[in-house]
């Protein structure tokens, strides 16, 4: 068993895998931060100051003065702003990976395919196949031009 497992690590999909992973969680927190601390304060500002980490809503009835205070008080919460904020975040990564994969693809494109100099050609008198550079048709015994 640990032979297999051994196998089954040391596949090469499976460490490109891992990588895969790791490097999506950094860039995962590098989109987080990108929305949180570059792109929500300027919409925030032309919404007249609103946070959207801190769009909530009480399910209690209560009203507080913010998320941190109603989360305090152990009030249930409905936190529409920062799920906002996710879908944000989802956007720029999927918007970031298509960006990727189309350059990858731009960049896996296949070179046209170069036209061969055909080998035969018909005799158009019998329609036989034969080689290009013969003068007589083997079949019919017919002068090519």
């Amino acid at each position: 068993m640990f032979k297999d497992f051994k196998e089954f690590i040391t596949r090469g999909n499976v460490i490109d895998l891992a990588v895969g992973v790791i490097i999506g969680g950094a860039f995962g927190k590098i989109v987080s931060s990108l929305v949180n601390d570059i792109i929500m304060p300027p919409i925030g500002m032309l919404l007249h100051g609103v946070n959207f980490a801190d769009l909530f809503l009480a399910l209690d009835g209560k009203t507080y003065a913010s998320l941190a205070n109603a989360q305090t008080a152990g009030a249930p919460t409905l936190n529409y702003g920062l799920f906002i904020n996710n879908i944000i975040d989802f956007v720029i990564v999927a918007f970031v990976i298509f960006m990727m994969i189309l350059s990858i693809s731009k960049l896996k494109k296949q070179p046209a395919p170069v036209a061969e100099e055909p080998t035969s050609k018909d005799c158009p008198f019998c329609y036989t196949s034969i080689p290009v550079k013969a003068s007589r048709c083997p079949h019919c015994t017919s002068q090519l031009g």
